[in-house]
């Protein structure tokens, strides 16, 4: 029974996960202005990310794992230059 259980609610789980990138992927699109894009994109390596790691848990391989942490790192990195080009108009002075 609670194995089941487990396999069900990863399952659902994935398939939330998956609806909100797909929120988000219209957010990063059809955002009015480059703050609601920047947010898109980070909503969606999140999720990204916590799909991948769902992936891990379901198929037992490191592989998901380690990925997820590669996306976790480019994406916390990406989105502080993004936000310091939105202010300064450049990254790298």
């Amino acid at each position: 029974m609670t194995e089941l259980f487990i396999i069900w609610s990863i399952l659902l789980s994935q398939v939330i996960l998956g609806l909100a990138m797909a929120c988000a992927l219209f957010r990063m699109v059809r955002g009015p202005r480059a703050q609601d894009r920047i947010l898109g994109l980070d909503a969606l390596y999140i999720n990204a990310m916590l799909l991948l790691l769902t992936f891990g848990m379901r198929t037992a391989n490191t592989i998901y794992f380690e990925a997820a942490l590669i996306i976790a790192l480019l994406g916390f990195v990406s989105s502080i230059a993004f936000a310091k080009f939105l202010m300064r108009g450049e990254v790298i002075e």
